[in-house]
């Protein structure tokens, strides 16, 4: 019998809680914002994606260490290209952010074969940051929130920020221009706080407006393989989660 249980751990005690989880007896550990990147410093050894990421949402105990690991960068991937039925071959893509979300699914997206990203956030420096980690400088810059009206347009756009958490219509005021005909809006976020940027993807006549739910069950079974060794069929848990979220996810 699988035992999954929610640990509220506040920033501050998360080294602790961890090691009462361990000494609990856990061998695996989901991690959410915003832990991931305490994670990743607490972590013995990490994979490729995870160090490529600088966050770890994944821990897997081996040998008494915590291996870190980050799946949502291959869970966003694989909902878009699986289940949306999106090539992400030759995109170019706008990164709204640069934090834990941001980092853990840029690698992935340039795996998945886009041409470029820009990055944007608010914090400049931590824009920069994230580029350099990703160490692609011709197919990855970082560019001021300013400068969105001159930034050309975009085959997919991803919040990865939390802007529509209080639910601001407002939040995410961005020019039409970052639109063409094949524009795909992903908003890392589902449930409430992705109303506000789904609102304004479908205002925009965004080809695809999608949200985080599809990308929250991918994840999950990457993580459930690396504890297990078996991929569970996401469609089920897609479909009954998706059915309690419909009104949530709605911004009509």
């Amino acid at each position: 019998m699988l035992d999954y249980t929610a640990i509220d751990a506040p920033p501050e005690d998360f080294s602790a809680a961890l090691q009462r989880f361990a000494d609990g007896g856990g061998k695996g550990a989901n991690v959410t914002l915003p832990l991931k990147e305490a994670a990743c410093a607490l972590a013995s050894s990490l994979s490729d994606r995870a160090r490529l990421a600088g966050a770890v949402n994944t821990l897997v105990r081996h040998e008494g260490q915590w291996q870190g690991e980050n799946t949502d960068g291959i869970g966003l991937v694989r909902d878009l290209t699986d289940r949306h039925g999106l090539d992400l071959r030759g995109r170019r893509v706008l990164l709204l952010g640069a934090g834990g979300a941001a980092r853990g699914v840029a690698p992935a997206l340039l795996q998945a074969g886009i041409t470029e990203m820009v990055v944007v956030n608010r914090s400049p420096e931590r824009a920069d940051a994230l580029c350099d980690t990703l160490g692609e400088p011709g197919r990855v810059v970082s560019r001021y929130i300013e400068d969105l009206r001159d930034l050309g347009d975009f085959e997919l756009i991803v919040n990865a920020t939390a802007a529509g958490r209080d639910r601001d219509a407002g939040a995410f005021a961005m020019p039409l221009g970052l639109v063409n005909s094949l524009t795909a809006a992903v908003d890392l976020n589902y449930g409430a706080t992705a109303i506000a940027f789904l609102a304004w993807a479908r205002s925009a006549q965004c080809r695809y407006a999608i949200d985080g739910l599809g990308m929250l069950v991918e994840q999950a079974a990457e993580s459930f393989a690396l504890w297990h060794g078996v991929r569970p069929d996401t469609d089920p848990v897609y479909a009954a989660l998706r059915a309690r979220e419909a009104v949530l996810v709605s911004a009509d």
